[in-house]
Formats: C-alpha cells, sequence, structure tokens
C-alpha cells in the first residue's frame, strides 16, 4: 500500500500573479497533458511517480508548454495503469512538480464517473491548483473495434448539473480557476448557460475535445462553427484525441486564435506518424506548428497573466 505522507503537509499555497501585459492576438498558451487515465506504463512512457511526473513537466516546460495538466495515478508496483484519487498521492506529485518547475501552471483532473466526487474534491483541497478541469457536460463514452465489438463496455461519462454545480463550488471556495472540457456543441452551449446562472466567475475557459469516438471528431472545419457558439470573451483551446489528424486540427485552432494542448494523454505520435518518445517531444512538435503558423508561446507569467 501507498504511505501516506501525514497531517504534516498542508494544503499548497496559490501562487501571486504578476500583472503582465500580454498580446492575445500573438501568444499562444501550450498545455501539456502528462498521462492519461488508463494507460498502461509498462506498454507506453506514460509517468507515475511523483519523479517521473516532474521530469515530464520539466521537458514540457522546457520545450515551451505553460500549463500541465494532472492524473493521479496507484503507486503500488504493478498498478501504476490505475487511477488515484488519493490526496496524499495528488500532493506528493504536485509538490514534486513545482519544485522541479516552480513556475509552470498545475491544472488537475477531475472526471470522475458516478457522483461520488469526494476523491477529486479532496485533491483540489490538499493541492490548491490554479486551475482543474471541469467536464460540462455528460457523453456516451464508446468505441468499436474493427469487428463490430465495442473496445470497451458502453459507458456514461456523467455530468449532470448537479455535480458539475459541486465541482465549480469547491473550485470557487479554493480559488481554482475551472476549465471547462466540453465533448459536443452542445456542451460547449452549456458554458454560457453556466455563465449566465452565475455558477462560476470571470471569463470562460473552454476546451475543445476532438477526436473521441463518440464526441466531436478531429476535424478543423468545425473549429468556427464551435467558436462562434462560444460565450463572449472565452478563452479556449483545442484538446486533439487522435494520431496524424490530430495535427492539422492543431494548425487550424492557433490560425484562428485559440490555444492548445498536448501529451501523452492525448497521442502518442508525432507528425510524421512516428512514436512519441516523451511529452517533451510532443511539445516541441507542437510548439514548431505555432511558429510556423507565425505566433508565438506565452510563457507561464503572460499565461498566467492572460487566463
Amino acid at each position: 500500500m501507498e504511505t501516506p505522507i501525514g497531517d504534516w503537509l498542508e494544503p499548497l499555497p496559490a501562487r501571486q500573479e504578476k500583472e503582465i501585459q500580454l498580446e492575445p492576438s500573438n501568444k499562444v498558451v501550450v498545455s501539456c497533458a502528462l498521462t492519461g487515465v488508463l494507460t498502461d506504463p509498462v506498454r507506453f512512457n506514460v509517468p507515475v511517480t511523483p519523479e517521473q511526473m516532474a521530469e515530464g513537466a520539466r521537458q514540457a516546460r522546457d520545450a515551451g508548454a505553460a500549463i500541465v495538466h494532472c492524473h493521479f495515478r496507484r503507486q503500488e508496483p504493478g498498478l501504476g495503469h490505475l487511477p488515484s484519487w488519493d490526496p496524499d498521492i495528488a500532493a506528493r506529485i504536485v509538490l514534486a512538480i513545482r519544485e522541479r518547475v516552480p513556475d509552470i501552471i498545475v491544472n488537475l483532473s477531475t472526471g470522475v464517473i458516478g457522483p461520488d466526487i469526494t476523491g477529486p474534491l479532496a485533491c483540489l483541497e490538499r493541492c490548491r491548483p490554479e486551475m482543474a478541469a471541469c467536464n460540462a457536460g455528460s457523453l456516451n463514452y464508446l468505441k468499436i473495434k474493427d469487428d463490430g465489438a465495442w473496445a470497451w463496455p458502453p459507458m456514461l461519462f456523467d455530468n449532470p448539473i448537479e455535480k458539475v454545480s459541486k465541482y465549480l463550488q469547491a473550485m470557487r471556495a479554493h480559488g481554482v480557476v475551472p476549465e471547462f472540457e466540453c465533448f459536443d456543441t452542445g456542451i460547449v452551449r452549456s458554458v454560457g448557460l453556466f455563465q449566465q446562472a452565475r455558477m462560476f466567475d470571470g471569463d470562460p475557459h473552454i476546451s475543445l475535445v476532438m477526436g473521441v469516438p463518440s464526441g466531436m471528431p478531429a476535424r478543423p472545419d468545425l473549429l468556427p462553427i464551435l467558436t462562434d457558439e462560444m460565450p463572449p470573451r472565452a478563452h479556449w483551446q483545442v484538446i486533439a484525441i487522435g494520431r496524424e489528424e490530430v495535427w492539422s486540427l492543431h494548425r487550424r485552432c492557433v490560425e484562428l486564435g485559440g490555444n492548445v494542448r498536448t501529451g501523452l494523454e492525448d497521442t502518442f505520435y508525432l507528425p510524421d506518424g512516428t512514436r512519441a518518445a516523451s511529452n517533451g517531444a510532443l511539445v516541441e512538435a507542437l510548439v514548431r506548428i505555432v511558429r510556423e503558423v507565425g505566433r508565438e508561446v506565452a510563457s507561464p507569467e503572460e499565461a498566467r497573466a492572460s487566463l
């Protein structure tokens, strides 16, 4: 079993924001999703331990990322493919990242199936990240194999309004900026309704999750439609799930003024179709696209001021 850190570990302090001017038309905030929910580290080079997560964050930061998105895994030998909502494990990982990369913005995952969100809420309270994901609507999470069989048992990724509201109340209480993950057009539109209902403060931060087989496809031509449905003054980025096809989507997103995310949670493949050896390699490839379009990447300080 994982040895608890103990009660001596206080909630991580909130960071002091710097007054930095950011030119939104030119600077792109690049995020890196270091690891996924169930990816087996025996088969894929995903980070699991605090040391591995910190090193992945360092590589991402050195390559140009301003934000790291974090899932947490079981730390017992042989169980690193399973998720963990142990706040002690979460705190160890976040502390390791902040010690290795002090200026990086930490964004925590909160997604769970079912109504019990005590684990994610405990991690938010312990770690006090600057940002956290808030899945903004429900989705039948499906994938089919070539033989017509389900790739996994069909499941509902349930995010009813009661669940979303509880997350947003906790984020407001802990000073965490919500990042609304949207898997379909109606979910994008729902964020505007959340804003009208005063469920969160400030401008909305929207992530278009594209490429999940039962959600929005990874099609660049959809981006103008989706951005048209966003509330005014929304910050937005693309989370592109897939292989080679995701890179043209990233390019179009940058052309349209959006921010972008990559990492071993989202893809294992570089633009040429080869397997990425690390999170850093994926961020390097994405930064090259940003610069080819004629924009520049934002530093963590610039991203913090913008977001």
